[in-house]
């Protein structure tokens, strides 16, 4: 019998690459995003079929669980996938941007998991994988706010993991380092640059010039969605999976360095910081 996996954030990007591949892996595929229609690249593509759903919106949730349970009569996977990111410095972002952030990033991932349990206790198990980002690793500049979603995120699923395991649900935390997709363009609308503060300016020039730097090592969309399916494939209960393109020298030092030592080594990689 074939699996089923829902994600969201298909309609581009990661999202996208991944519902793909699992359709060609032989998965049920529920490809969710909040505007189907205007997403034709995933059309005509077997096991697969589109569904609205906006993290936003528990109504939307709930109707996308109910189709997939109709058509393919469980789902067997989720993929928390939707989210975006809001850059700038602090100071010049507003509270209503941040808390934006946090609605899609943080509680748009809870209020799909808060709906997909229940289906997967009744079930008597099921997986859920949330992609989340080496960002919740580590600190960066211009980045606090969509940086303090990833932290969050690596708190409470971590957390979560371990009610969930006594419902024989697997709970697991995908950390992707840089990647080329859409997400950045809509990070660059949203991007609230010096906040009209001009003594930043000369930081941010800097900044964004290491940022480009780290951007060389970026992986494809393709690639990511290749490394999404061993980590909800590989028959385990594991937690973490971290594959940091173009950040491995920031995560190595995160995790090997002291907190004196590390403070050092970020500093010596964004000048002026």
């Amino acid at each position: 019998m074939k699996k089923t996996m829902l994600i969201t954030g298909s309609s581009s990007g990661v999202g996208e690459a991944t519902a793909k591949l699992f359709a060609e892996r032989g998965f049920n595929v529920v490809a969710t995003m909040r505007s189907p229609e205007k997403s034709k690249i995933l059309d005509n593509t077997p096991n697969l079929i589109k569904e609205r759903l906006d993290v936003e919106d528990t109504e939307s949730i709930d109707h996308a669980i109910k189709v997939a349970v109709e058509k393919f009569g469980r789902i067997d996977l989720v993929i928390n996938n939707a989210g975006y990111g809001q850059y700038g410095v602090f100071e010049g972002t507003s509270i209503e941007k941040i808390r934006k952030n946090f609605d899609v990033n943080v509680f748009g991932y809870m209020n799909v998991m808060q709906r997909i349990i229940p289906v997967f206790r009744q079930q008597g198990g099921g997986i859920i994988l949330n992609v989340g980002s080496c960002g919740g690793i580590f600190g960066l500049p211009l980045s606090s706010s969509y940086i303090s979603t990833k932290f969050a995120l690596e708190g409470f699923i971590e957390s979560v993991a371990y009610e969930l395991a006594s419902q024989h649900i697997i709970t697991k935390l995908f950390e992707p380092g840089g990647i080329i997709t859409p997400f950045h363009a809509r990070a660059a609308e949203e991007n609230t640059g010096n906040g009209g503060v001009p003594s930043y300016d000369s930081f941010i020039s800097a900044t964004n010039a290491s940022m480009e730097k780290l951007a060389a090592g970026a992986a494809t969309p393709e690639t990511v969605a290749k490394d999404i399916f061993e980590a909800a494939t590989d028959g385990t209960d594991r937690l973490r999976y971290c594959f940091p393109y173009g950040v491995e020298h920031l995560v190595k030092a995160r995790r090997e360095l002291n907190d004196e030592d590390y403070e050092v080594f970020v500093r010596s990689q964004f000048p002026n910081a």
